[in-house]
């Protein structure tokens, strides 16, 4: 890419922040409000629905994409299966804003977004294993993706707890996925990524240190959704074998907590589906840590989880399976920090 071509990208990013960063200004002014209550982290009425920033920005610079970006584009079935999937989850998850619905309904509605985005080809077709190549899924590999598509979508969902930490984390691995797919020429998935990236960056200063607006469903909803999709497409990067992992190892401060969250809750016997403060993040902000500190932990396992791609693209085939096992070693130390927190706090009871 020419240093032309990168002045280009940014001053175009950098209008998408200044749109992002208006239609949040608007939603506040709309006063979507998101009362307090027991399962919540903040004290008073506060708007909701900053995410229509960030799905606004996608969807436009996803338009002008499609319409002037040869350079990014994929095959129309997958990039218009791109722009569908990303209207029906932002529409689904909006709605669900408005009308607060039940998780089983939610998660009706998320399984045919999923769908969408499917059934026009974007699934995971093979894993790139060292020494042996290309491992055909098949079948397989939609069944798997479905499944990825919906717990990621809902780990961002229930991450969204605490000021700035869904929004940082999601801007962080952004910034990673458009450093990286650059490098290797996934000039969708640098795009992509940078018009999420985009509209983070003109939401984050309206909820961070202080909301003035939250994410809301939309927002968590949304990205987490599109996250999950580039990572199905980092999945086919040249020449990088067990790209799908990128992904994972850029969110694994999220994964694992709702991950433990829900194998805790499962073991106790709680319904999973029941709303909750018990998530590790809550619990940590539950027995004194601040918030803000909270946050920026969880933007500091992504900064860690993206370092953790480099060292596993760049290292031999060899070396790369036990790498993204290396972000976990975090999560552990900051689980026996949460467990000491909240002892020395007196929480006995998480949820």
């Amino acid at each position: 890419m020419t240093l032309a071509a990168f002045l280009r990208h940014l001053g175009f990013a950098a209008l998408l922040v200044v749109l992002s960063a208006g239609t949040v200004r608007l939603m506040i002014a709309a006063r979507l409000m998101d009362t307090p209550e027991a399962r919540k982290a903040h004290d008073w009425p506060t708007p909701k629905g900053g995410g229509v920033g960030i799905v606004v920005t996608f969807l436009v610079g996803i338009a002008v994409l499609y319409r002037f970006a040869e350079f990014a584009r994929l095959a129309d079935p997958y990039f218009l299966g791109v722009i569908q999937a990303s209207v029906a989850i932002a529409v689904v998850a909006f709605l669900d804003d408005l009308f607060d619905w039940p998780f089983i309904v939610k998660l009706g509605a998320q399984v045919l977004a999923a769908l969408v985005a499917v059934s026009s080809g974007l699934y995971v077709t093979d894993f790139r294993i060292p020494y042996l190549g290309p491992l055909p899924l098949a079948w397989i590999g939609i069944s798997a993706t479905l499944v990825w598509l919906l717990f990621t979508t809902n780990a961002m969902n229930f991450i969204d707890g605490l000021n700035g930490l869904a929004g940082g984390v999601a801007l962080i691995a952004c910034l990673f996925i458009v450093f990286i797919a650059g490098q290797h020429g996934g000039w969708f998935a640098y795009a992509a990524a940078g018009l999420l990236a985009a509209g983070l960056a003109g939401f984050l200063p309206f909820n961070f240190p202080k909301a003035r607006i939250f994410m809301g469903d939309v927002g968590s909803q949304f990205c987490g959704f599109m996250l999950a999709v580039l990572a199905v497409v980092a999945s086919r990067f040249d020449g990088v074998e067990l790209s799908f992992m990128l992904m994972p190892m850029l969110l694994s401060g999220v994964l694992f907590d709702v991950a433990f969250t829900l194998v805790r809750r499962a073991l106790q016997g709680e319904p999973l589906t029941q709303p909750h403060r018990g998530h590790l993040y809550q619990v940590a902000q539950r027995s004194g840590v601040p918030a803000i500190a909270v946050a920026v932990v969880h933007w500091g396992f992504a900064v860690f989880g993206g370092v953790c791609c480099l060292v596993f693209i760049a290292a031999p085939s060899l070396y790369k399976p036990p790498v993204p096992f290396i972000t976990v070693l975090p999560q552990l130390a900051w689980v026996g920090f949460v467990i000491h927190r909240a002892r020395t706090a007196g929480l006995r009871r998480w949820d």
